[in-house]
């Protein structure tokens, strides 16, 4: 009967398509295109979308493979932990299940290293920890990397990707604009060269602190960079905004930012930087 042989084709479907051998975690989908893309494609193109050149956020440990000098890179031991001022139940498993889900012991990571020959102190953020967002911790190595800049005499190259202050933090992480913006005025009067790299998104107390303060601004093409979102300001101001009015671009056109630099050459962009402002010495 017709009604058999309907039977037979689903079922028959059905085990052709168990079959069938799907990675998992072998695929990404673009936010750009919004096509699913291979992530060993991704990933040799520099974390960029091989069909529409959207750039995807990177870990810190990507980040600093493409930036800094092979085998150059000494991370600063810190011996300090995540406290919780709020007891907040919940915020002390959230950072243990993030620790071991990225590898990393907080959204920052700062050492000392070479971009193309030239030593720097480098801090680089990462947006899969809590969002990049700043609490006692991250103002606490930030910080002590500025020190030691000083203390060495060396550029200082920081890598910004957050969305603000650690909300789980409360006040305490909102002090920490003030301390890492005390030591940049260290930084400054001892004479020495901070390049800050703005990269998607830039958002919030990081924003309005240490991030906006380089000597040389750059940032990745597209990122979106500001302090709280369009909507949030629209209700605020009770007026319209343009369109994109918080992109690399627009913020370089209003001169808010020095210059837009493709990641490809961003490592030789920072070099020949740190190289001009040793030759005005």
């Amino acid at each position: 009967m017709l009604v058999d042989q309907i039977k037979k084709r689903k079922e028959s479907a059905k085990k052709n398509t168990a079959n069938i051998d799907i990675p998992i975690g072998k695929w990404l989908k673009c936010d750009g295109c919004k096509e699913i893309v291979y992530k060993d494609d991704v990933r040799s193109n520099l974390n960029i979308c091989p069909n529409c050149g959207h750039y995807f956020r990177m870990h810190i440990g990507r980040r600093l493979e493409l930036i800094i000098d092979e085998g150059t890179y000494a991370r600063f031991d810190f011996n300090i932990d995540t406290t919780n001022p709020l007891e907040l139940e919940d915020y002390k498993k959230k950072l243990n299940a993030l620790r071991e889900k990225t590898g990393l012991e907080e959204a920052v990571s700062a050492g000392t290293g070479k971009i193309n020959g030239e030593q720097v102190v480098i801090c680089v953020m990462d947006s899969g920890f809590l969002m990049g967002s700043m609490g006692i911790v991250v103002g606490e190595k930030i910080t002590y990397a500025i020190e030691k800049a000083i203390e060495m005499k060396l550029p200082f190259v920081m890598f910004s990707v957050s969305g603000g202050a650690r909300m789980q933090e409360g006040i305490m992480s909102l002090m920490q604009m003030a301390k890492t913006v005390s030591a940049l005025t260290k930084l400054d009067e001892a004479g020495l060269l901070y390049i800050s790299v703005l990269t998607d998104p830039t958002y919030g107390g990081v924003t309005a602190s240490f991030a906006s303060l380089g000597d040389i601004i750059i940032a990745e093409p597209k990122a979106m960079i500001g302090f709280a979102g369009q909507r949030v300001i629209e209700q605020t101001i009770g007026e319209s905004l343009p369109e994109g009015f918080q992109t690399a671009e627009f913020l370089l056109e209003h001169g808010f930012i020095d210059k837009i630099v493709e990641r490809r050459e961003l490592k030789d962009t920072l070099s020949k930087l740190i190289k001009l402002n040793k030759k005005e010495e």
